[in-house]
């Protein structure tokens, strides 16, 4: 069907700068848009359906690129612990943090994962989010890590969102593997990745590379095995200590590499060569009360694109709204609000390899956008939490995220 839609203004997002239309009109033909422009120089058309917008403003659907949105259990307790003086560190090794949803979530069935998964799912669409990232890495076996990516590919077809899932089983070492990270390693490469591979359930590969995680060789041997699938990389980095991680997955040409508080101008510099995103994870950085801020300036001088994502997930960052994460990226991290809005559309889409058809309010590209109540685009960023009043428009349908 085709279709026009007007009477508002859009913060179309071409370049990663609001590129404000004016008084905008917006042509959708079946999925996609067709023509968008000032509604002046609005071409002939035989749009069956118009939809006034009231002066709404219009931004591409937001993108959540970093999620680990499927799990098992609940870590609440663990908050406790840390507001109490625990540190990360600390509680991994009393068998706490990612271990403890390892077994929570080996033990969930895929419907009771599924169940919650749709729970948590609700309120970051309900915010305007049409494409969500979603990791494995809480099963840390075949069994266990394809029933995570299984849930994951079904929520995309419970609820109107687009889910990209990443296989992240490079985690954690899983305790029957203690002691024995190579062999570990081993079991990805040979056995987990490309069974999963083959099942098509696998869009990426991930791996946490940290003092308490991987190596940087143990990821090089990840990257390897996902390469020689086709199988396109993303990379934990420098969230708590600096490995040059960040440096690795430039190499590999990976589309993000997330977290960077601790990279170097060095890591910036080989990113920016390789057009690796840099993913920023307000959520961690505020409930691990952590003081060293990502290389900013590092970042912009060397033009890394910066993508902002919630982090979703049970340990360290319980977050259900990635519109506040605009204002804790702001306000954490000294974002502009226009690059935080850049860096939940456009260079959330690049971080997942879909800019192609998201990220943008372009001609070709689909019809994903949201038309919010608000009288300019940095109030998505100015108000903390709410329910901004939106009107969120997915493949060129009104969708409801009750």
């Amino acid at each position: 069907m085709k279709q026009l839609w007007h009477n508002c203004h859009a913060a179309t997002m071409v370049g990663g700068k609001y590129s404000i239309i004016e008084d905008a009109a917006v042509l959708t033909d079946g999925e996609r848009i067709s023509w968008i422009g000032p509604r002046a120089e609005l071409p002939a058309h035989d749009a069956q359906r118009s939809h006034d917008l009231d002066g709404a403003w219009l931004t591409p659907g937001l993108i959540d690129c970093h999620t680990h949105l499927v799990f098992g259990g609940d870590r609440s307790a663990e908050f406790e612990m840390r507001l109490e003086g625990a540190s990360y560190a600390e509680i991994a090794a009393a068998g706490g943090g990612i271990a403890s949803t390892v077994r929570a979530t080996r033990e969930a069935s895929e419907d009771d994962l599924l169940s919650s998964a749709v729970r948590r799912a609700r309120p970051l669409l309900a915010d305007g989010v049409t494409v969500l990232e979603i990791k494995s890495g809480y099963g840390l076996d075949l069994t266990s890590e394809r029933k995570m990516l299984r849930v994951a590919r079904r929520l995309g077809e419970v609820l109107p969102v687009t889910v990209r899932t990443t296989c992240l089983s490079a985690h954690a070492l899983p305790p029957e593997y203690a002691g024995r990270a190579d062999d570990y390693i081993d079991l990805i490469c040979s056995e987990i990745l490309p069974a999963l591979a083959a099942e098509g359930l696998v869009d990426a590969v991930d791996a946490f590379c940290e003092h308490l995680a991987f190596s940087p060789a143990q990821v090089d041997r990840v990257f390897k095995a996902a390469k020689a699938l086709g199988l396109p990389v993303k990379l934990h980095a420098e969230q708590l200590s600096s490995l040059h991680g960040s440096s690795l997955a430039a190499r590999y040409q990976a589309l993000s590499a997330d977290h960077l508080e601790y990279m170097t101008e060095e890591d910036a510099i080989a990113m920016a060569a390789a057009g690796t995103v840099a993913v920023l994870l307000p959520g961690a950085f505020f409930v691990l009360r952590e003081t060293q801020l990502p290389p900013m300036d590092a970042l912009r001088k060397h033009g890394v694109a910066i993508a902002l994502a919630s982090d979703l997930n049970p340990g360290t960052s319980p977050a259900l709204s990635l519109r506040l994460m605009l204002n804790m990226g702001c306000t954490a991290f000294r974002l502009t609000p226009e690059e935080a809005l850049a860096g939940v559309t456009l260079y959330a889409a690049r971080a997942l390899g879909l800019e192609a058809d998201h990220g943008s309010l372009e001609a070709g590209k689909l019809a994903d956008f949201v038309a919010w109540d608000i009288q300019r685009p940095a109030e998505l960023a100015y108000w903390l939490g709410g329910d901004l009043p939106k009107r969120i428009i997915r493949h060129a349908e009104e969708i409801t995220c009750g």
